[in-house]
């Protein structure tokens, strides 16, 4: 079977495609010569069908700077299709859906028959390393140093939900036993109670949670242990009031006109997500503003600042940003597992298949 490389890029000389990035530059210095302003009505319009056709453009073909993004095509991919999710356009892609799926499931590594690399199985970014897009051929002939990654392995799950498939080709021992390889000894992994300490651990003096013990606290790490937490049913259990409000108030001085990651830091599209869903899950709102001043009004997408171009991930977590608003024209989203409340119920029809069986 031939591989439909999702994610591709291209070169601006191509004679079949040419490298957007470079486009929207050229578009953006025409349009400021034509448009000095931009009134107050159209800056807080969310450009919905500009923000789907920019999604459907990062599953087919890049700027050449994604390049050195080969080994993560799958994140890059998930950042489209959930994107197109939450806009509730996924039958711009119907007809490619089935290829999608089997291209993600080409990313799994399967265990050998003598199960002796079973700790190093789930799902790869990218077949950068030379491996079969047929999986079962792959584990034929395996590659030295071939693994699965954490990251990839929750996009690509996450993107098969999000394609209506049923999970049955995902080989589920094998990537628990991958998890709990990664489990540390100070609980950092896949151990309930350990992992509950761990968090409680990384908690800074400034009431948000760092990448671990000892070290500052983060947008990106506040989420991840919140959600962890949400998703174990521990977060009341964890924390006490007294702690969850320091957590919330950290949250809350992370706003200036959007979102910052840390102190002193400049706001950032991505963190509308980050901690604007810390907030969320803590029961707290916040506004729309910046995160209107980021979206590209040429090519869609947003970019991480004001005037600055669109990209995979920023444009994804920009939309992720104001589904937690309540924006009319977006999906609910659970913000804890990063994807549409309808994805996510999906999956919860497969736990309950599973059960049955």
């Amino acid at each position: 079977m031939q591989n439909p490389n999702f994610c591709d890029y291209g070169t601006f000389n191509s004679q079949k495609v040419q490298d957007f990035g470079i486009v929207i530059k050229i578009y953006e210095d025409r349009i400021r010569l034509k448009v000095t302003s931009v009134t107050a009505m159209a800056v807080q319009e969310f450009l919905k069908q500009k923000h789907i056709k920019f999604f459907e453009r990062c599953l087919q073909i890049l700027p050449t700077r994604y390049s050195s993004l080969d080994t993560n095509r799958m994140t890059v991919a998930f950042f489209a299709l959930s994107g197109l999710d939450m806009l509730d356009a996924l039958d711009k892609i119907e007809k490619d859906k089935k290829n999608i799926i089997d291209w993600i499931y080409s990313l799994q590594l399967l265990p050998d028959d003598d199960e002796s690399n079973l700790c190093n199985c789930g799902f790869r970014g990218s077949t950068t390393i030379g491996n079969s897009f047929t999986p079962e051929e792959a584990q034929k002939n395996p590659i030295w140093l071939d693994s699965g990654h954490i990251a990839m392995t929750y996009t690509a799950l996450a993107s098969l939900l999000i394609l209506g498939d049923d999970l049955s080709k995902v080989n589920k021992k094998a990537i628990l036993a991958g998890l709990r390889q990664l489990q540390q000894k100070d609980g950092s992994g896949v151990d309930r109670d350990a992992a509950v300490k761990y968090i409680q651990q990384s908690v800074s003096y400034e009431g948000g949670i760092g990448q671990g013990p000892g070290l500052e606290a983060h947008g990106g790490s506040t989420f991840c242990g919140i959600a962890s937490l949400v998703l174990m049913n521990k977060l009341n259990e964890a924390f006490n009031n007294r702690q969850l409000n320091r957590l919330r108030q950290w949250c809350i001085c992370r706003q200036q006109t959007g979102f910052q990651g840390r102190p002193n830091k400049p706001t950032d599209t991505c963190y509308s997500f980050w901690v604007g869903a810390s907030l969320k899950l803590s029961n707290l709102e916040f506004n729309r503003g910046f995160l209107m001043e980021t979206q590209n009004i040429i090519t869609g997408g947003f970019g991480k600042w004001p005037d600055h171009n669109p990209d995979a991930l920023h444009a994804y977590f920009g939309v992720c940003g104001l589904s937690l608003l309540g924006e009319k024209d977006i999906l609910e989203m659970h913000a804890a597992l990063n994807i549409s409340q309808r994805a996510a119920d999906h999956l919860h029809q497969i736990h309950k298949s599973w059960e049955c069986n």
